[in-house]
């Protein structure tokens, strides 16, 4: 996708908003029509672009920033597999993400660059609604990326008292663990981690609509887990249909998806999104595509 330069910082169209989600594989992304139908409820006018480096957006990470920048964009949100490589690109970080080591969300003001890490709030939100008395005695997380960060600080800070982080790539996982602190660790021997958790968290690309699959051995899941995830297109991913069809309570990761677009709009646009709408647009057009 091209994006074309912008008069004065604003978009051809007087008054519209630009935003857009960079990424791979985010065809299914339903963040656009969620700030999109936000903004039309508010009497604001919103453009927001899938800039997905799968599907013809070129450049690298450094040239789609600087295009979207010029192009008048208010900002970015950025998924897998970008969230920590474009700190790099950034001259200011919230506390959030600065603490995560990663960024989601990315706004363009008066020449600079500011990262913030919605995920962290949109996860703990999530889970506080939609599981509020899941214990978090032991809690298994998978995967240390980006959005592995996010999700293992939110975790902490809800009081678990031990997180197990496991990542094929052991060093990212020891490096998550130690930014955390004393209650995390790494684990290499998931099936005897699982064995002793409350709680599986993915927070892996597995499962999405271009990676299908579980990111953990079926047998390991036991009906007294509950099982969390953050994938959403599909909205019910292998790995919450076989914990459903065992007996689990399940997390989908409809209210992640939803809770961290409330947080990105707000820094996008200075006004406050309504969760209960945004959650709205979100099914519907989950009805759609099933249709």
């Amino acid at each position: 996708m091209t994006l074309a330069p912008a008069e004065n910082g604003s978009d051809a169209m007087a008054g519209t908003l630009r935003m857009g989600l960079v990424g791979r594989g985010i065809a299914l992304s339903r963040t656009p029509a969620m700030h999109e139908a936000e903004a039309a409820a508010q009497g604001l006018s919103c453009r927001y672009e899938l800039l997905d480096t799968d599907a013809g957006t070129e450049g690298d990470l450094s040239e789609i920033l600087a295009r979207a920048e010029a192009a008048g964009f208010a900002g970015l949100n950025v998924t897998f597999p970008y969230k920590q490589a474009v700190m790099e690109e950034l001259h200011e970080l919230s506390d959030a993400a600065r603490r995560i080591g990663a960024v989601n969300t990315v706004v363009f003001r008066d020449g600079r660059r500011y990262g913030h890490n919605t995920d962290f709030w949109g996860f703990s939100q999530n889970l506080l609604t939609g599981l509020p008395d899941a214990p978090l005695g032991t809690v298994v997380l998978l995967g240390a990326g980006g959005a592995g960060a996010a999700l293992a600080h939110a975790i902490s800070d809800l009081k678990v008292e031990q997180l197990l982080i496991a990542d094929t790539r052991t060093d990212a996982a020891e490096a998550l663990a130690r930014a955390v602190g004393s209650q995390a660790r790494s684990v290499t021997d998931l099936a005897a981690a699982v064995a002793r958790a409350d709680g599986i968290v993915n927070a892996t690309p597995m499962g999405m609509a271009k990676l299908p699959g579980l990111p953990l051995d079926e047998a390991l899941i036991e009906a007294r887990h509950w099982v969390a995830d953050i994938v959403y297109f599909p909205l019910e991913t292998e790995l919450l249909r076989v914990a459903k069809a065992r007996g689990c309570r399940t997390l989908s990761g409809e209210g992640m998806a939803v809770f961290q677009a409330v947080r990105a709009f707000e820094l996008f646009t200075g006004h406050p999104a309504d969760a209960d709408r945004m959650r709205e647009t979100f099914r519907k057009l989950g009805e759609a595509n099933d249709a």
